[in-house]
């Protein structure tokens, strides 16, 4: 695999989105995970106040935010390494995967 010590501009635009959309999507799982801790907090069980279906959308947003700064922080990767975005298509004897 080629590795170029110095990043294109390009490279550097697509790093630097990504980067930024690291940190738009890490704010939205804070705020998530703020919104569950209120959301337990509010409940009360002895008054049958439940918030489960809430609590759940969050947690669920969470993981997938957490999922989409996984893949940026991959992208940043594969970019730094000069991998290109069709490095595992089947004609170009990359892995699958």
């Amino acid at each position: 695999m080629p590795q170029s010590p110095e990043l294109s501009a390009s490279e550097s635009e697509l790093i630097a989105s990504c980067e930024a959309e690291i940190a738009r999507f890490t704010a939205e799982r804070e705020q998530c995970e703020r919104k569950v801790r209120e959301l337990m907090a509010a409940e009360d069980p002895a008054r049958g106040i439940f918030h489960a279906q809430e609590i759940f959308l969050n947690q669920r947003d969470k993981l997938r935010l957490e999922v989409e700064i996984a893949f940026c922080r991959n992208k940043i990767n594969r970019t730094r390494l000069g991998w290109t975005e069709n490095a595992g298509a089947p004609d170009s004897g990359g892995l699958l995967f």
